[in-house]
């Protein structure tokens, strides 16, 4: 990122001195029109002066662009830069002869040179603010690790006053730290002591929380939801995980994508065009143009009529038209866009998104909406113990499981029971209270507290039976594919069971259809086991080949990899810090709005709406306005080849 800035402080040196040569050169027009009698102001109309502006022009500020173009033109690549060359070098040249040679009667145009580099210039630095501005200096994906951590001073963790806070940075391998409820884990570790639930999800795609215990490994960045953690260092700082992810995301940015700009293959045809009509100019008029057209020569001999209009050619072949050409129809592309939601960062995105083939979109917080959501409540009656018989009780409907479930998960920051209290919130049946001191929470088990004089466990089928409840051997669980459940029980009875799951995006069948209808291949990525992303996968239209499970962010970025070495063009779509690198690796990154920072930072569109229909509203906009470029690209060609025919003399 430095070395792009230290680039940009150069191109900015070059575009001032190149400005501060234009000002002086029209300078001198100007003294043309206020007429003064000082001495000093004939030194701005004598040719030399002007010649020597333009000349410093050419090895000054224009000399790297200039060299650009001429080593792509004998590497057999020539681009826009080759364009500006040649039409800066050929009105010089034309210009040096016209100057030296005053008997041949030229015109001397030593201003074209030093005009054009000029707004090359701007319109190269405008470009370079612009990538800058679009790149990632990887901000977003630091800022999910701590700056302190509580580091176990005297071996006790136990002792309050045996931890201190430090910096992240001090610490090293073997430290002992305390991660508290709500903490990002500052460090890559091993748990010591301890229970609680970790949100991993950034990281590894699963979307609920998993349970950690003496032994476990844990990453840094990663959210400890409800309990507390010791933690023996064993990757700290730059060490982390987090920071493999940094060095993947640069590493990808420090590349150019493979995609060439279609200004420049258009540049490329049309160098080799006005060489050869410049060539077929000279050709012509030194051979037989003067006797086809004699009134034509009016001074001189052919050859010198003949060598002054084929650098006509090349002076006019000057590639402001279509250097303008594509940049006005992305600035109306990117503007339509902002309107529609979409954040385009850099020109050349939409062109990049134009020609897409491949979109590999990521499973957990981009096909699904990333939390738990509720999807069933099953009332079993209740199953009451008498003696040592299991006796019927209907009195819990389904309303009144959601109820008290809800009343116990209202105490508790787990995402199943901010899922549990937000399905009763929405049935309106939230008017419960726990007993105030009763409430008891295990992490990766589940919750219990007393409400109306009744004890309701919430959790896993070991935690309610934990807390005297029976499970009932006669109710036959129903088994919902991929869907997890939480039980409820009341006292000693099991009252019931709510099922939840990652909800699909209500439009990502739609999208997914709609790309695979244009012809492009359509692919997923998950973190999550392979069961649960097939099942995914088949639910939004994508063929289970096309599913990969159980990747890691490194297993992503070298997918979209191979993707590109088969000649695709490749889209990916994400939310996650797991999925940085891989969007930073593709031709295009899409991020959804809703997504971490460090996703929006490295992807070049940012859907603000949040909706995945907007990949389609982005693949529409990026074609329109590519369309509007070739168009635009035609009629500059069109205009230039008009200026070529108005430089041939004729009998007028």
């Amino acid at each position: 990122m430095d070395e792009k800035r230290d680039r940009l402080k150069e191109s900015g040196r070059q575009l001032a001195v190149s400005w501060a040569l234009c000002a002086v050169c029209l300078l001198g027009h100007v003294s043309h029109i206020f007429v003064t009698k000082a001495s000093w102001t004939h030194v701005f109309h004598s040719v030399g002066f002007h010649l020597s502006l333009s000349l410093f022009t050419l090895l000054g500020p224009g000399r790297q662009l200039i060299h650009d173009g001429v080593k792509s033109l004998f590497k057999g690549a020539p681009n826009m830069n080759t364009l500006v060359g040649l039409g800066a070098l050929s009105s010089f040249a034309v210009s040096s002869l016209a100057a030296l040679l005053p008997k041949l009667g030229w015109k001397a145009f030593f201003e074209e040179p030093i005009m054009l580099i000029a707004f090359v210039l701007l319109g190269r630095n405008l470009e370079q603010r612009a990538k800058i501005k679009a790149a990632s200096d990887m901000t977003g994906l630091l800022s999910v690790l701590p700056t302190k951590a509580r580091l176990v001073v005297n071996g006790d963790a136990k002792d309050l006053s045996s931890i201190v806070e430090v910096p992240c940075s001090s610490l090293t391998v073997g430290d002992q730290i305390v991660v508290l409820p709500g903490d990002r884990v500052p460090a890559d570790g091993t748990v010591r002591a301890g229970r609680s639930a970790i949100d991993e999800s950034s990281f590894t795609g699963e979307p609920l929380p998993v349970t950690k215990l003496p032994g476990s490994q844990v990453s840094a960045g990663s959210i400890n939801l409800n309990g507390t953690l010791t933690i023996e260092v064993k990757r700290p700082g730059g060490e982390t995980a987090m920071g493999d992810i940094v060095r993947l995301v640069e590493e990808a940015q420090s590349r150019e994508a493979p995609v060439q700009r279609l200004a420049d293959k258009v540049s490329g045809h049309f160098t080799y065009g006005v060489m050869a009509i410049s060539a077929a100019t000279f050709m012509f008029w030194s051979m037989f143009g003067t006797r086809i057209l004699p009134a034509a020569l009016n001074q001189g001999n052919p050859v010198s009529l003949a060598l002054q209009l084929s650098c006509s050619v090349l002076v006019v072949a000057c590639p402001c038209a279509l250097g303008l050409a594509t940049p006005t129809a992305v600035l109306v592309g990117t503007s339509l866009g902002a309107t529609r939601g979409l954040l385009l960062r850099g020109g050349n995105v939409l062109e990049k998104f134009s020609m897409v083939n491949s979109v590999v979109f990521d499973k957990t917080g981009t096909l699904t909406i990333g939390r738990p959501v509720v999807t069933k409540v099953v009332s079993l009656g209740g199953m009451e113990i008498t003696g040592s018989q299991l006796k019927p009780n209907a009195m819990w409907s389904e309303v009144e499981v959601l109820k008290l479930a809800a009343g116990v998960e209202s105490n508790t920051i787990h995402p199943v029971g901010k899922a549990i209290v937000e399905a009763a919130r929405a049935a309106s049946c939230t008017n419960v209270k726990v007993t105030d001191g009763t409430f008891i929470e295990e992490p990766g088990s589940g919750a219990v507290a007393t409400i109306e004089n009744k004890v309701v466990s919430v959790g896993t089928l070991d935690w309610i039976r934990r807390h005297g409840v029976c499970e009932n051997p006669f109710q036959e669980v129903e088994d919902i594919k991929n869907q997890s459940v939480v039980y409820v029980g009341v006292d000693n009875t099991l009252a019931g069971l709510i099922y939840f799951e990652d909800q699909i995006r209500d439009d990502a069948r739609h999208v997914v259809e709609s790309l695979s209808s244009q012809g492009i291949n359509v692919y997923m990525l998950s973190g999550d086991r392979k069961k649960t992303a097939e099942y995914v996968a088949s639910l939004v239209g994508i063929p289970k080949e096309k599913v990969l499970s159980g990747v890691k962010p490194h297993e992503k970025k070298k997918f979209i990899s191979e993707l590109q070495k088969d000649q695709n063009i490749v889209a990916m779509v994400g939310d996650g810090i797991n999925d940085a690198a891989a969007l930073a690796e593709s031709h295009v990154g899409v991020a959804m709005g809703e997504g971490v920072g460090a996703a929006s930072d490295v992807s070049s569109i940012v859907l603000m709406g949040n909706r995945l229909s907007q990949v389609l509203d982005a693949l529409e906009l990026s074609r329109l306005t590519m369309k509007t470029v070739k168009q635009n690209l035609w009629w500059a060609f069109a205009y230039n080849i008009l200026e070529f025919y108005c430089q041939q003399p004729g009998p007028y």
